[in-house]
């Protein structure tokens, strides 16, 4: 008997005992498995009724068996049979298993400490579990610890690895082609903890009406973002986002051909553009990570209360003036949420865990300042520009959910619905010059209801009502202001991932301000809109809209004011 027979005396059992297992697993449970191409993956329904389908011709499930037993955990390698959940002493194979566990190694099992005996297996299982013993061989082999092996078993394996030639070489190949794009993404990719989300905003728009018509031409307008996300430890997220933009809004004048210096219809991506000449700047510096129960937001700059705070506006609202939601900083989102902004910390805490009637409550807290980073007077992170904001939050299901929104405010003079921007083409983001301009310092307490309900997964009804309360030091800065809006967005709406959304309610506005007796008026501002998102591809959509602001700067002697615009965005 040759040496390499004499040697090769413990790996015969390894062979038969594989070949046994999975063979008899195989007849045991008679393939009832259906054959699913690629281009078709089960349903919901389907896979409740066959739990273990499998794409028995695609690469793809080679991959994912081989990788079930390979990943870094506790069950990545069993060495007792014990191990197994679904393995008992009494099962008629159990001796050939724990000698293949416990004596050779061959077999690792699934990440969730099962054998999955009785289950119908394909070829490329069968070919990946050969392959394990077989390389279990070789290495028993090579250290010369196996013992006498007759000419019978060597055939026996001879013949399997003929057998299963063409699906080892299949698997190898997708080995070596893994480890290859692997070592290739590993010496090119950019970071192991960064990813980079983008978007691109093109927009053509116009206005049109009276004077405000007149004085203001069609434009093609460009708003660009680059998220930079990065993550630590897999549940927090770094915000680094550059901005640039040359979009700014239009300027509207009352029928004396006299500014109105309204930002009533001013749209999304005509906000975060710094001085509007496409000159980048980090707009966004935010960091949000999970302590306890609760998940904390800390801005560095560019913070936002829709940052942290639920808005409650499916649809219309997209991450902060994103460029596929609402046309407008009005159906975008409450002016509550516009009243302050820069750097600060806010909370948000689960109130009980299911249950009761708190079951699906939460509180938000948060604090942002707009002149943190300025050490001069009346400035800083408490002396300067700031607002505070609680929030009490609550769901019933998946299907509604309500909030109520305190915001306390402070400004040492200039605006109200500023968002602590930096923009210096905009005074301010939403409302009548009226309900925004303070002659000088002064605080606000602002109150805010909002909700949204989604009877269907193709209907969607939001609304928000915000009531301010300004008390200042100048000349008329003591006044109210009221905002309230509701929207209804039809979602999948034509096509899938399409959204026809309808807006209509009243910028944030204010009445009998003696300081604008004269230039103003005391009517309502009603804002109407209406937008179709269309989905040309995951990466883009177009959105053709409709503005219609009725009485601008609070005076129906004013001609209404219509902006169309046709919006383009590019994500990625």
């Amino acid at each position: 008997m040759s040496n390499l027979l004499w040697k090769s005396l413990v790996v015969s059992p390894a062979v038969l005992g594989a070949t046994l297992l999975l063979s008899t697993s195989a007849i045991a449970a008679p393939n009832t498995t259906t054959e699913v191409s690629p281009a078709k993956q089960p349903t919901v329904a389907e896979v409740a009724q066959q739990p273990e389908i499998l794409a028995q011709t695609t690469i793809d499930q080679v991959n994912r068996y081989s990788n079930e037993g390979n990943q870094n955990n506790s069950q990545s390698q069993v060495t007792s049979v014990s191990q197994f959940s679904d393995v008992q002493p009494t099962d008629w194979a159990f001796q050939a298993l724990q000698s293949l566990v416990e004596r050779y190694g061959c077999i690792a099992g699934y990440p969730n400490a099962t054998y999955r005996g009785n289950r119908a297996l394909t070829r490329y299982e069968f070919a990946a579990g050969l392959n394990a013993c077989l390389d279990r061989v070789n290495e028993l082999i090579a250290t010369a610890t196996a013992d006498l092996v007759t000419k019978q078993d060597l055939a026996t394996l001879q013949r399997l690895q003929e057998e299963f030639s063409a699906e080892l070489a299949t698997l190898r190949g997708r080995v070596d082609s893994l480890e290859a794009r692997t070592a290739e993404l590993e010496a090119n990719q950019f970071s192991t903890t960064t990813k980079l989300v983008g978007e691109a905003v093109f927009g053509v728009t116009d206005v049109f009406g009276g004077n405000t018509g007149d004085n203001n031409n069609t434009v093609f307008q460009d708003r660009v973002r680059l998220d930079l996300q990065t993550s630590f430890t897999g549940r927090d997220v770094l915000h680094t986002r550059l901005a640039a933009g040359n979009a700014v809004a239009f300027s509207q004048f009352d029928n004396a051909n006299n500014p109105i210096g309204a930002a009533e219809g001013t749209q999304t991506f005509q906000v975060g553009n710094g001085n509007g000449n496409n000159s980048v700047s980090i707009d966004r510096l935010t960091y949000e990570a999970p302590i306890g129960p609760a998940n904390v937001y800390i801005a560095a700059s560019g913070g936002r209360h829709s940052h942290y705070a639920a808005v409650n506006n499916p649809y219309f609202f997209d991450n902060t003036d994103g460029g596929n939601g609402a046309l407008s900083t009005l159906a975008s989102e409450s002016p509550i949420y516009r009243i302050g902004g820069g750097a600060g910390i806010a909370l948000n805490l689960p109130l009980g865990k299911g249950g009761g009637i708190l079951g699906n409550s939460s509180i938000t807290a948060g604090y942002l300042a707009s002149d943190a980073n300025n050490p001069g007077p009346n400035t800083g992170l408490t002396n300067g520009d700031y607002a505070a904001l609680g929030q009490l939050n609550f769901s019933v299901g998946d299907r509604l959910a309500l909030a109520a929104t305190y915001v306390h405010g402070y400004s040492a003079g200039g605006t109200l619905f500023n968002s602590g921007s930096a923009d210096t083409n905009l005074a301010y983001e939403v409302g009548t010059r009226q309900a925004n301009t303070l002659q000088g310092a002064g605080s606000s307490n602002s109150y805010g209801v909002s909700a949204a309900f989604r009877p269907s997964d193709k209907l969607s009804i939001s609304g928000f009502v915000s009531y301010h309360d300004i008390t200042g030091f100048g000349a008329g800065d003591d006044y109210e202001a009221w905002s309230y809006g509701v929207g209804v967005a039809l979602p999948d709406f034509g096509k899938k991932g399409n959204v026809l959304g309808i807006f209509a309610g009243a910028e944030p506005y204010s009445r009998n301000r003696a300081i604008f007796a004269g230039t103003g008026g005391n009517d309502i501002p009603y804002h109407f809109e209406g937008f179709y998102k269309y989905r040309v591809s995951d990466n883009i959509s177009i959105t053709p809209g409709v503005i219609w602001l009725t009485a601008p700067d609070q005076n129906s002697n004013n001609n209404d004011a219509i902006i169309g615009t046709l919006r383009t965005t590019f994500t990625f």
